[in-house]
């Protein structure tokens, strides 16, 4: 027998948001500049592989936050891989705008010119959008990856993980 689906959705934000912070994902921070060269990040855990030819990604975005706009305006974004030491700027690019470019150092990526945190992450991924989908109150974002980078030293470091509200890294 078929369950026929319910046409009104009975799960809460609060009920949601506890179901997926059981599944711990790696964490990266996505980057971006507008036409004046002001960069812009957040903290992002919904990032995953789409296809190997053309090597593509994707990222969500918050429909309410200040990088989408100019991300989707720029075309271009890097996505930063953190490590273990990283934890400070999965902090602050969850915090207040102005303060997360102020407390994390960070250069321009060789492809695009982006923020890359090179002294946090210990790889990044400079993409091109390839495709903007809205999804409830995020975007889903499909980027091309144009160029790829690890960083030494933080190459042997463990990725930095997030679930059950907390940080940890991967295990030795």
């Amino acid at each position: 027998m078929v369950t026929p689906v319910q046409d009104e959705l009975a799960v809460t934000r609060d009920a949601f948001r506890a179901l997926m912070s059981a599944h711990p994902s790696g964490v990266a921070v996505i980057t971006t500049a507008d036409a004046g060269g002001t960069p812009y990040g957040f903290t992002c855990t919904a990032l995953c592989s789409v296809s190997l030819d053309p090597p593509q990604l994707l990222v969500c975005a918050g429909n309410n936050g200040s990088t989408l706009p100019v991300l989707a305006a720029r075309g271009a974004f890097t996505v930063n891989l953190l490590h273990g030491a990283g934890r400070r700027a999965a902090e602050a690019f969850a915090g207040p705008a102005a303060e997360r470019f102020c407390t994390v150092p960070w250069r321009p990526a060789p492809v695009t010119g982006l923020p890359a945190l090179t002294e946090d992450a210990h790889a990044t991924a400079e993409c091109r959008v390839a495709r903007l989908i809205p999804a409830g109150d995020h975007t889903i974002v499909l980027g091309e990856v144009l160029g790829i980078r690890t960083h030494t030293p933080a190459a042997d470091e463990a990725p930095l993980l997030y679930g059950m509200r907390r940080y940890a890294t991967w295990p030795a």
